[in-house]
């Protein structure tokens, strides 16, 4: 249940920071106005709140496995939203990251 709340977690931060992230820079780079930045930075903050709830209790761990699940689910906003389509080095770079992520947040650790 714990890796399962965790990945759920995982899945929130990045919809808002990614999310966040694409609304601010619609809002400014392709010129959608001052509500599209305020929406963005709405959900950056959220990406805050949602990370804080992970169980691991060591901020430096979370925020680093997070990197992992940034770099695919970038990847994947990139394709369901702007059409993107990576190539085989962005998708065996983000299986990469995503095999870190495992690693570090679930890994077995010695007492």
């Amino acid at each position: 249940m714990t890796v399962a709340r965790s990945l759920l977690l995982f899945l929130l931060a990045a919809v808002a920071e990614i999310g966040g992230a694409w609304l601010v820079w619609q809002g400014v780079r392709e010129h959608r106005g001052l509500l599209f930045v305020a929406a963005g930075i709405l959900a950056l903050a959220g990406y805050g709140f949602v990370a804080a709830f992970q169980p691991d209790p060591n901020f430096g761990r979370v925020l680093a496995a997070y990197g992992g699940v940034f770099v695919a689910g970038s990847l994947a906003w990139g394709v369901i939203v702007d059409r993107f389509r990576p190539d085989r080095y962005d998708l065996t770079g983000a299986a990469i990251c995503l095999v870190g992520v495992a690693i570090i947040m679930y890994g077995p650790r010695g007492s």
